[in-house]
C-alpha cells in the first residue's frame, strides 16, 4: 500500500498515512482517463447554437417572378437556402452534447487520476483542515506552508463555507467535498490537498 506524509494545516509532518492500494495504487489506464476528460467537457458544452431555417428567416413571402416565360430559373422565395440571406440547411440547432461512459469506467478513470497524482508526489493528506470564518489571508498562508504555488485541488470530506469562500478568490484554487470528487478537476490541478475524513470516504466508495 502506498504511504504518504500526513501534514498538519501549518505545514509540518505529524506522521504517515497508509493509502488504499486499490483506489490509489493501481496502474493508471491512460486511454480510460482520455475517455474520461473527454466526457466531462462535452457535458461542460452549452449546445446554444442556433441557426435560421427558411420558415424562420424574415421575408420571402412572395414570389419573385413569375414561373415560366422569364428566361430564369423557377423560384418561388428569395428565403430558399441558395439565395443570400436565406435559410441556412442543416445547421446547428441547440442540444444537449452530454453523453455517459459504463459506471466501471468512470470508477477506473478517477482511481487513475488519484494513483497518478500518488506516483508523481502530487497528493498532500492534511490531518485536518479547520477555519473559523472565511479569511482569504489565513488560506493563502496555508497554501504557503504547503508550498503550493500553481493550482491546486482541496478536498474536505464535507462541505466546508469557510474554507470554500477563503479559497475562492485564489486564482488556480478549487475546493470540492469529496462526494464531488471528479477526473478533470483532479488532472487539471497540478497538486491534490485532501483532509485525512475525505480520504477515507474516498476510500469506502471506490475501494
Amino acid at each position: 500500500m502506498p504511504k504518504v506524509a500526513l501534514l498538519n494545516q501549518s505545514g509540518s509532518n505529524v506522521g504517515e498515512i497508509e493509502l488504499n492500494d486499490s483506489v490509489f495504487g493501481i496502474e493508471p489506464n491512460q486511454h480510460v482517463l482520455f475517455d474520461a476528460v473527454i466526457m466531462q467537457r462535452a457535458s461542460l458544452r452549452q449546445g446554444n447554437h442556433k441557426v435560421k431555417n427558411r420558415s424562420e428567416v424574415r421575408g420571402g413571402g412572395r414570389k419573385p417572378w413569375r414561373q415560366k416565360g422569364t428566361g430564369r430559373a423557377r423560384q418561388g422565395s428569395i428565403r430558399s437556402p441558395q439565395w443570400r440571406g436565406g435559410g441556412i440547411v442543416f445547421g446547428p440547432t441547440p442540444r444537449s452534447y452530454a453523453y455517459k461512459l459504463p459506471k466501471k469506467v468512470r470508477r477506473l478513470a478517477i482511481k487513475s487520476a488519484l494513483s497518478t497524482k500518488v506516483q508523481e508526489n502530487n497528493i498532500l493528506v492534511l490531518e485536518d483542515l479547520l477555519m473559523n470564518a472565511p479569511k482569504t489571508k489565513e488560506m493563502t498562508a496555508l497554501l504557503a506552508g504547503l508550498s503550493i504555488e500553481k493550482k491546486a485541488l482541496i478536498v474536505t470530506a464535507d462541505v466546508n463555507e469557510s474554507v470554500a469562500l477563503s479559497a475562492r478568490n485564489i486564482p488556480g484554487i478549487t475546493v470540492l467535498e469529496a462526494n464531488s470528487i471528479n477526473v478533470l478537476d483532479v488532472l487539471n490541478h497540478e497538486k491534490l490537498v485532501i483532509t485525512k475524513a475525505a480520504v477515507q470516504k474516498v476510500e469506502e466508495v471506490l475501494a
